[in-house]
């Protein structure tokens, strides 16, 4: 009788480790580096300071003018400002990046 109870827990064993296998990678193909990419984007999102170049995740690129706790002043055009939820900026660029038709030089 021990043979076969042993048999029956190894079979289960055997049965489950693909299920295993395939959640272990897909761990670590898809839910850690998303995890990561999170945590990055909330260091930068906190880093936040007044005069860098924001792209918000409408697509508008702005320049911060003030930072709250949870929002920030972001001017859009010459003396034009929003109120945006700091949750809502999809990237930080850094603020003496100037684009290449730029004539600002």
């Amino acid at each position: 009788m021990p043979a076969t109870a042993d048999g029956g827990i190894v079979a289960a064993i055997v049965q489950f480790l693909p299920f295993i296998a395939i959640f272990v990678l897909f761990y670590f193909l898809l839910i850690r580096p998303q995890q990561k990419r999170a945590k990055e984007h909330a260091a930068t999102i906190n880093a936040v300071k007044r005069g860098d170049t924001v792209v918000l995740s409408s697509g508008m690129i702005g320049k911060v003018t003030r930072v709250e706790e949870a929002e920030v002043n972001v001017e859009i055009a010459p003396s034009v400002n929003v109120r945006v939820v700091k949750g809502m900026i999809a990237e930080v660029r850094n603020r003496t990046a100037i684009a290449a038709n730029d004539s600002k030089a």
